[in-house]
């Protein structure tokens, strides 16, 4: 998520709507797409330069499509920390499906979003109307336990620190999608980092719009293969990295 973040400049759409005790707020994107704002941490879930076109860029792009490029696999799990309105999964998911490729996908998310504001983002414009319909109408059970939303793709969002989550799963795949280090500091510690890096496959991708010195610096010590790679619009470089 952007680090570049500046209410004054976004545009709200519709009106500022109650969930979860808190007033979040609709919010369009350079590129159309809209986003939304989170009043507890103040930053928008998306850049500011455009939703889909940072999403598209940074996590299917240069994460989930440089994963595949020199594989031919039938099965993929994929990580995302900060599920948040779920933009990237369902861009992964009509991806994966319509490459019949066998998905599970879980999202760890500490402030899951209501039902009526993810209706709010119109993200049913952006995916096929079936990806769209199947995680709409499944969203309040996957935030309890995993459901298989169609032939080719589980879904399951932890709602739950990031910190604590224990699986016995490996990825292929991390979308390291949490705010800012300036707003979750503890979400970019070198613990943090390592406690989520043990759960990705050798070989695996980890991928995020951030990249600073530290950042870099953190996955060197932890053995990863560190790469610059060009960001989104609006920066000028991400960091995706390889465990070897």
């Amino acid at each position: 998520m952007d680090h570049q973040r500046n209410k004054s400049q976004l545009t709200a759409i519709n009106q500022t709507m109650p969930t979860n005790s808190l007033q979040y707020t609709v919010v369009t994107t350079a590129d159309g797409s809209n986003t939304i704002f989170h009043p507890l941490v103040k930053e928008n879930y998306h850049s500011k330069n455009g939703a889909l076109q940072e999403s598209n860029h940074v996590f299917l792009n240069s994460g989930l499509r440089y994963y595949l490029a020199d594989k031919n696999i039938t099965e993929l799990t994929i990580l995302e920390v900060g599920f948040g309105t779920g933009l990237n999964f369902l861009l992964t998911q009509d991806y994966s499906t319509a490459k019949e490729l066998n998905l599970t996908y879980v999202g760890l998310e500490a402030y899951p979003l209501s039902v009526t504001l993810l209706e709010q983002t119109n993200y049913q414009e952006l995916v096929s109307r079936a990806t769209w319909n199947t995680f709409i109408s499944n969203y309040n059970q996957v935030l309890k336990e995993p459901i298989q939303l169609n032939s080719y793709c589980n879904l399951q969002i932890v709602h739950a620190d990031a910190r604590v989550y224990k699986t016995d799963l490996k990825f292929d795949v991390i979308y390291f999608d949490a705010f800012a280090s300036s707003n979750q500091p503890e979400l970019w510690t070198k613990e943090f980092i390592q406690h989520i890096i043990n759960l990705l496959k050798t070989g695996g991708v980890f991928v995020t719009y951030a990249i600073t010195g530290d950042l870099k610096r953190i996955m060197k010590s932890l053995g990863m293969k560190v790469e610059k790679a060009p960001g989104a619009a609006g920066k000028r470089e991400m960091l995706r990295a390889v465990k070897i």
